[in-house]
This record gives C-alpha cells, sequence and structure tokens, in this order.
C-alpha cells in the first residue's frame, strides 16, 4: 500500500488520536489562527477550564501538533504543521492507492460489459 519510514505509522496514529477529539481541533485551529496563544487565552473562548485546555494542548504536543514556549512566566502555544502534513501526505497516499484500485475496477468492469455487447451481435 504506502511505504513507510520506520516510527512513522505511530506519529499518524498519534495525529489521528489528537485530532479524535472536536476540543482539540478547535483548539488547533485557535492557534492557527492566532499565531500563538498562552492556556488561559484559549480557555476564554473554549466552554472547558484552563486545566483541561492544558492537558489538551498536552496530546497536541505529544502527537507534534503544537509546541510550547516560555516566555517569561507564561507558556506559550503555536501550531507545528510538520506532523499534520506527514499525516496529509500519508492519507494522500491512500487516497491515491484506493483511486488506483477503483480505476482498475472500472476498466475491468467497462471491458466486461464492452464484450457482453459484442457477443450480442453476432447472433
Amino acid at each position: 500500500m504506502t511505504e513507510e519510514r520506520p516510527g512513522a505509522a505511530e506519529a499518524v496514529d498519534s495525529v489521528l488520536v489528537a485530532l479524535a477529539d472536536p476540543t482539540r481541533r478547535h483548539l488547533l485551529e485557535l492557534l492557527a489562527a492566532r499565531g500563538e496563544a498562552t492556556a488561559t487565552t484559549l480557555a476564554e473562548v473554549l466552554p472547558v477550564s484552563r486545566q483541561a485546555v492544558v492537558k489538551h494542548l498536552s496530546v497536541l504536543d505529544a502527537a507534534g501538533l503544537v509546541t510550547g514556549g516560555r516566555v517569561g512566566r507564561e507558556v506559550r502555544y503555536a501550531v507545528r504543521p510538520a506532523a499534520l502534513n506527514s499525516t496529509a501526505r500519508w492519507m494522500a497516499a491512500l487516497a491515491a492507492d484506493w483511486d488506483r484500485r477503483l480505476a482498475t475496477i472500472k476498466h475491468l468492469a467497462e471491458a466486461a460489459e464492452r464484450g457482453r455487447a459484442g457477443e450480442g451481435e453476432g447472433e
């Protein structure tokens, strides 16, 4: 199907697990729009506590989707697109593989249909 380097499957798995939660997807969207933000700032626009935001950011960080850096007493989070880009490439390769399979099935079905149509002409 698709060629993967060692550890790539685990990286894709962690990204997909992280993105399975709607709150984490929303956090990622907010960070992408803002560039960077603190957990406190993000919690102000979400219906969850700051502590919950920190836990969600931890999952996103473990998946390589965000990074947190200290600026004084604050931790500011920003999107890290590499893991998301890698997952998107994996999904595109998977989709291309299925497209090839479906094109083969279509070609075989059309050939079989032409064969049946040709049989009826000789009678």
